[in-house]
């Protein structure tokens, strides 16, 4: 039986910005999200005599009880191109969940890449795209994997160029956040935001004094509302010489950023020692 494995990247925000709520009801965002090397592995095979998919998740934290976005996907293609095929699907994970890491979305993705594998088929940019913006908001954004100024709900993209090559450590508190629970909190707050522009300026310039002093994420003070301990760690973070460090979506997950390997190893220690799992990564640019 042939089988197809694929990587699901994470994302991280460097900058994201709540500018109030449009006519229809969504956020209004505009956010910098950059891929990272850490991913979960899609490993996808076609089922003989099945008359449903199946789809597992080898996280116990999972709520979903084996139901995901990847679902969707299948139900979607399959509505769209008539094939009678049915899939497993076996999501191994290490993007921590409820994390504003972009797991699910990227999973979503990544099982649309394993359908055109398996049926020797091409879908179009435009395609994945439209089916992305069905699943989820920050779906599109998986389907080219390069950095991206998203505005909009997220569907909104225009790409951008980053001269340093970045280390990312990333940690995750032990709470997660409800994506749906920050964003609610957040109408209730008055919130912070920055300059995006001076954000992209500071990334494509490599500028990294600029992006320290204007990087901010509204999302945060909702978030602290649920996770304390967001706070605790990007104390940390700086207080072992990170400039850059920042929560990613709607939290709990933080990250930051620096040039030098040996700083980035030095903040892992310091948040493994707190207890707290940690992941050394790369910025994809």
């Amino acid at each position: 039986m042939k089988k197809v494995l694929i990587k699901s990247y994470a994302k991280i925000n460097i900058g994201l910005n709540v500018n109030g709520v449009t006519k229809d009801g969504y956020h209004d965002l505009d956010m910098i999200m950059v891929p990272i090397k850490m991913h979960d592995s899609i490993l996808m095979s076609k089922l003989e005599h099945r008359k449903t998919d199946s789809v597992t998740v080898d996280d116990y934290s999972c709520r979903f009880g084996g139901h995901n976005l990847a679902t969707l996907v299948l139900e979607e293609l399959r509505k769209r191109h008539h094939f009678k095929e049915m899939f497993r699907v076996d999501i191994h994970k290490v993007i921590p969940i409820q994390a504003g890491f972009g797991g699910g979305s990227s999973n979503a993705v990544a099982t649309m890449r394993g359908v055109e594998k398996l049926l020797k088929m091409n879908f179009s940019r435009e395609e994945l795209l439209e089916v992305s913006a069905l699943i989820g908001s920050d779906v599109p954004f998986f389907v080219d994997n390069k950095p991206m100024r998203c505005k909009g709900r997220g569907e909104i993209m225009s790409p951008i160029t980053i001269k340093n090559d970045y280390y990312a450590v990333v940690t995750k508190p032990t709470g997660g956040c409800s994506t749906k629970d920050v964003y609610k909190k957040c109408d209730e707050l008055v919130l912070k935001t920055c300059d995006m522009d001076l954000i992209q300026k500071a990334l494509e310039e490599g500028d990294d004094e600029l992006l320290a002093n204007n990087v901010c994420n509204s999302l945060y003070e909702p978030a602290l509302c649920y996770v304390p301990e967001i706070k605790e760690i990007l104390a940390t973070m700086k207080e072992n010489g990170a400039k850059v460090a920042l929560m990613t979506g709607s939290g709990s997950g933080c990250f930051c950023l620096t040039t030098e390997k040996k700083l980035a190893k030095k903040i892992y220690k310091a948040l493994e020692k707190k207890g707290y799992d940690s992941e050394i990564t790369e910025v994809i640019k």
